[in-house]
């Protein structure tokens, strides 16, 4: 008589977390927090439920760990980015990409976003990313600007206004394109830079 077919399959440990992560991100995608369950997440990865805790202690580290993949997907790095004539178009043509500027996409973002005063590990997770973020976007704009002092304060408006206008684009999609989007932030940034 032949075996019966293992239900899971063994992978690597780091292979095992991408695909609960993935699976978790696919699953905020389509609906939500409310699609954010271990059932939901474990079936998506082809494994058992006790995995979430096992790799991320639960899901609060589940949500922390996607919360950092996302940034690592959506976010470029500064040494990603090309030389500096033209890493603000780079940084604006990643931050509106098709691929990352739609509905589906930026719901992963209001759920983590929403979960984050909620969850200590997201916080903390948060705060770490926000921080190089806003780093790296400052010294894109020092880089342009004839005064670079107020570059960390022009940085945090520029990410609240990405973030608003992926806001409004997540609820209303026709209300604010991605090109529409893109130029508010050209347009917000244009009178504190050196002419090229």
């Amino acid at each position: 008589m032949p075996k019966p077919a293992a239900r899971f399959i063994r992978l690597p440990a780091a292979d095992r977390r991408a695909a609960l992560i993935g699976a978790a991100l696919a699953c905020m995608a389509e609906g939500g927090i409310t699609a954010f369950t271990v059932d939901r997440i474990s079936t998506r990865a082809g494994v058992s439920r006790g995995l979430i805790t096992h790799h991320f202690g639960g899901m609060a580290g589940l949500l922390a760990a996607t919360y950092a993949e996302l940034y690592a997907q959506v976010i470029p790095t500064a040494d990603s980015l090309p030389p500096e004539a033209s890493r603000l178009d780079a940084l604006l043509d990643a931050l509106f990409a098709p691929e990352f500027f739609n509905r589906p996409a930026l719901n992963m973002w209001l759920t983590l976003w929403g979960a984050i005063a909620n969850t200590p590990e997201l916080t903390t997770e948060h705060r770490l990313q926000y921080s190089r973020y806003i780093k790296m976007v400052a010294g894109i704009i020092a880089e342009r600007a004839p005064d670079s002092t107020h570059a960390p304060t022009l940085a945090r408006t520029f990410i609240c206004l990405v973030d608003g206008l992926s806001l409004q684009h997540c609820i209303d999609p026709p209300s604010m394109p991605a090109a529409a989007a893109r130029q508010a932030c050209v347009d917000f940034l244009s009178p504190h830079l050196a002419p090229r």
